[in-house]
């Protein structure tokens, strides 16, 4: 049994493509994955599974649920390597809702990406590193631009989810 993360991409922002935690809990549930907790509003759950795909849970949310969207997964333990792997840790320890991790679909075109703003980016693996001194709300550093400049898709999460996150993860390991 393997815990995962799963990440869904732009539910419940600005109002739109709405999905109801308890919804998403249950239909995690009605496939067999175990266990599943979700966190915050913005479509993070954690669930205990043999496999998981993100294929069938897009399916199965557009089915159950109405709507679609991206799911990024990661493992417990992909997840902890995420976290061990940041190259901006003083950043992170210094102002955690300004740093963002990009969890990408698939691995990126590129290994950086060349911006002249006021944005600290990193690259590494799967993951890209924001730092945004200004906050996201106002920088040209959108999503839409990060994912153009490294080909895939992705969906973004300051580091305090991050360590909730695996906070999440960890406690759900122990329980199995």
């Amino acid at each position: 049994m393997t815990t995962f993360i799963a990440l869904l991409r732009g539910i419940n922002v600005g109002g739109h493509k709405k999905v109801a935690m308890a919804d998403l809990r249950e239909m995690l549930a009605g496939l067999g994955l175990r266990d599943a907790k979700t966190l915050l509003q913005s479509g993070n759950a954690v669930f205990n599974a043999k496999k998981a795909s993100e294929s069938v849970l897009e399916k199965e949310t557009k089915s159950c649920l109405g709507v679609e969207c991206d799911y990024i997964l990661r493992t417990a333990d992909e997840l902890k390597s995420a976290i061990a792997a940041n190259p901006l840790k003083a950043e992170a320890k210094r102002d955690p809702a300004r740093l963002i991790v990009v969890f990408l679909k698939g691995a990126p075109e590129r290994d950086a990406i060349d911006w002249p703003g006021p944005e600290i980016v990193r690259v590494a693996g799967r993951h890209a590193y924001i730092v945004y001194p200004n906050g996201m709300g106002t920088s040209r550093l959108t999503l839409t631009v990060i994912e153009k400049k490294l080909g895939t898709r992705g969906t973004a999460r300051n580091w305090n989810t991050v360590l909730k996150l695996d906070h999440a993860a960890d406690l759900l390991r122990e329980a199995r």
